[in-house]
């Protein structure tokens, strides 16, 4: 009987590249921190994403907006929520973010 092991997205980018970076990735960030029972899985991808359209971390927001709705956001909580933060992170990065979701939500010909 041979054993599967499910493979995470982190290792499925890095492989054996940052194998330290990987551990921290899988064990603490999305073990430790996302599992702690303080605040919702949905209350913590409200925030990570709010920080990413913050911050401006193009790279992460597509896999974090999918990963929000797999906690119970909706795409319109999420546009919403990258409509709000525009009057208090900067119009240019709401309308980045606003592109990368509307791609991320598979609406990327909808519109001119």
């Amino acid at each position: 009987m041979s054993e599967e092991k499910n493979v995470s997205a982190a290792e499925k980018m890095l492989g054996d590249f940052a194998p330290r970076l990987l551990g921290y990735t899988d064990n603490v960030l999305f073990g430790d921190v996302w599992e702690g029972k303080e605040l919702s899985r949905r209350e913590r991808s409200l925030i990570t994403v709010a920080a990413l359209v913050a911050g401006e971390h193009s790279n992460q927001l597509k896999f974090h907006l999918n990963y929000a709705k797999e906690h119970g956001l909706t795409e319109a909580e999420l546009v919403e929520v990258i409509t709000h933060l525009a009057f208090y992170v900067g119009w240019p990065k709401a309308m980045t973010a606003i592109m990368i979701a509307k791609e991320a939500f598979g609406h990327e010909n909808q519109g001119s």
